[in-house]
Order: structure tokens, then sequence, then C-alpha cells
């Protein structure tokens, strides 16, 4: 048996580890068990003569064999959904463009760029997808995107260490914000101090990997009071109009707030800027992915975010 011989199954599961650094995640999304993850990885790198995966207690990691086939893999991954998209009967001028985006992006940015590319070219059809920073960089790499809107703060470094880097293109910079409910005597000013925001109860989202708390201002010296727990940015919000605590905000999400929330900048202390970016391989986009990534560009200046 050799490589020529190897499965379409075995070629999605590689893509799928690639895409989610660990073989549970990718059981996760594939619907199946872990050990029939590994049964495929153990095949397709038998049949490849080579190590395609570095394994490592936090994940998995592309040798230099793995990147080979991932880029070949995706191709024809690629050709064969298209093939089973045209099989569909969707017209021959439809074109996909599959996004994936951070979730405060989704919230504002990405349904004005869809709106305006219905509007402009009906033939492109966005499909999106949401994830972390990290992970959409993996997908990526993975092709399993082809537009990444990403999040970065200082020191702004690049999502991932892989080469080539990924094309990246910043669509906005602004200011962290504190969202306060309408009755909170915080919200009287035109900003927030950072030294008001002491002893305040907070809404923040499960701890990440490297134990920030999102949702609680950066930087305070003392132990946050956590009153809620929540990931959604809805529920977070919700939480907020009710009176139940504080939580930051990216600016780009300040247009989805509700009336009864205000959304003020903080003064005093270190900056906290937040860059939105817009990232896709090297290689050349497609005519639709291009469309796609403009009216994403056209989107953000079209943002009207206080600052």
């Amino acid at each position: 048996m050799d490589f020529t011989d190897v499965s379409l199954t075995a070629l999605r599961v590689f893509r799928a580890v690639a895409e989610q650094g660990t073989f549970t995640a990718a059981a996760g999304t594939l619907g199946y068990t872990q050990s029939a993850v590994s049964r495929q990885i153990a095949t397709i790198e038998r049949v490849a003569g080579a190590a395609l995966l570095e394994r490592h207690r936090e994940g998995v990691k592309l040798t230099a064999a793995g990147h080979l086939v991932l880029r070949r893999a995706t191709a024809v991954l690629d050709q064969i959904d298209a093939t089973a998209r045209e099989l569909s009967g969707l017209p021959a001028h439809t074109a996909t463009v599959r996004v994936g985006w951070f979730p405060s992006a989704g919230a504002a940015l990405l349904p004005k760029a869809i709106a305006a590319l219905r509007q402009s070219h009906p033939g492109i059809t966005v499909q999106s997808r949401e994830g972390s920073t990290p992970a959409l960089a993996r997908a990526l790499r993975a092709g399993s995107v082809d537009l990444a809107l990403l999040a970065s703060e200082p020191p702004f470094r690049p999502p991932d260490t892989e080469s080539p880097a990924l094309i990246m293109r910043t669509l906005t910079e602004r200011s962290l914000c504190v969202a306060v409910p309408a009755t909170h005597p915080l919200a009287r000013g035109d900003y927030i101090d950072v030294a008001d925001l002491h002893g305040q109860q907070w809404i923040a989202g499960p701890n990440t990997s490297d134990d920030r708390l999102m949702g609680v201002w950066p930087g305070l010296d003392e132990r946050p009071e956590i009153a809620h727990t929540a990931r959604d940015w809805l529920a977070k919000l919700q939480l907020v109009a009710a009176g139940c605590g504080l939580t930051t905000i990216p600016a780009v999400l300040a247009p989805a707030a509700l009336p009864s929330v205000r959304v003020l900048p903080v003064r005093g202390g270190p900056q906290e800027q937040r860059r939105l970016l817009l990232a896709h391989l090297p290689s050349p986009l497609s005519e639709a992915a291009a469309r796609t990534a403009e009216a994403l560009r056209t989107a953000a200046i079209g943002l009207d975010v206080p600052q």
C-alpha cells in the first residue's frame, strides 16, 4: 500500500487534527471516537512513510512532511467538496467563501459585510464559523476557511509561529471599553476613571489557557469579584443590562449593545488597545474571496464605534 491508496476519510481526519490541534478536539468535531482518529492518523503516517505530526502534551504540531500532506490534502478535499456542490445543482456561477470569525466580530462586522455582498455580488455565498484566534489560524492553514477575522492585543504578536507567515491587515484598532448598566453611577459620565473600577462586580468569560479572565478590566491590582460567568457576548450584555455587574467589551461590539447598557472608554493606566485583523494564507485569493475581503474592509470602515 502506498500513498496513492490513502482514503478520503483519512485525509479529512488528518486535516481536522491539524486544524483542531488535538486528537480529542478533532474527534469531537468529526463525531468520531478518539481511538478512531488515532487509527486513521496511524494509517496515513504508515502509508506516507514518515511522521506527519509531532505529539506534545499541549497538542500536535505538523512536521515538514505533515505540511506537505496538508497542502495536498486540502486541495484534494476542496475539489471533492466543489464537485459535490456542483452535483447538488448549485449554479455554475455561484462561489462559496468560508470565513472564520472570533465572537465579537460576528456580532457587528460580519453581518454588515454579508448584507452588502448580497446586494453587490449575489453569486457569492459566505459560509461562516466562530472560533478563537488560535483555532482560526489553524483553520486557515488547514484550508478549512479562506479568510479569518482575528483578535489581537498588545504586544500584537502574530497568531502563530508557523511558516509561511499569514497575511494580516488591520481593519480596526480601538480601545477596550467597559459595559455598564445605564442606571449605574459610572454611567453618568462620558468615560470611566480606571480607579473607579476597583471593588466592582464583574461578568467574566471562562478562563482561557493563559488564565486571563475575559471580561475583567486587565491589570486591576486586586482579586476581582466575579459575579457571573458567561461565554456568550449577548448573555454578558443581558446580565449587564439587568444590573448584575460590569464587563469589558471590544469597541467593535459597541453597536450591538442594548439600550439599557452604556459602553464607555476607560481613562487612567495603560491604554488597552485591541485590533481586528483580516488574515489569509500568502497564496493569491480567489476573486470571490478578494471581493469578500473588500466587503469586510468596507464594513469595518463604516462601523460607528465611540472612541
